[in-house]
């Protein structure tokens, strides 16, 4: 069983930054395919990035304005989130998968498990 725990959201201005973290529980953290994703109101959740040893992979509404990234020593996951727009408003979700592939993936089924989401609000 992997436990995730996020932190980090909160509200800011348009163009401006956060960081998320998301602490994870397990031993073999550092095999984990993990990744984030964000669900809007009356959304459907998508996801943001992922990250599978050194590859990452973006969603191109992300791309060249978020980071994902692992420290393995400390069993977390990050996302820095730059430039930030309101469409990035939404609950943001981290998520794992202890036997995944090869590669990062998107895909929402390709995950077991979930943390309980921090809430990222941008205004204009």
């Amino acid at each position: 069983q992997v436990q995730l725990v996020e932190s980090g959201g909160g509200s800011v201005q348009a163009g401006g930054s956060l960081r998320l973290s998301c602490a994870a529980s397990g031993d073999t953290f550092s095999s984990y395919r993990m990744a984030w994703f964000r669900q809007a109101p009356r959304k459907e959740r998508e996801g943001v990035a992922s990250i599978r040893s050194a590859s990452t992979l973006y969603a191109d509404s992300v791309k060249g304005r978020f980071t994902i990234s692992k420290d393995n020593a400390k069993n977390t996951l990050y996302l820095q989130m730059n430039s930030l727009k309101p469409e990035d408003t939404a609950m943001y979700y981290c998520a794992a998968e202890a036997y995944g592939g090869t590669w990062p993936t998107l895909f929402v089924d390709e995950y077991t498990y979930w943390g309980q989401g921090t809430q990222v609000t941008v205004s204009s």
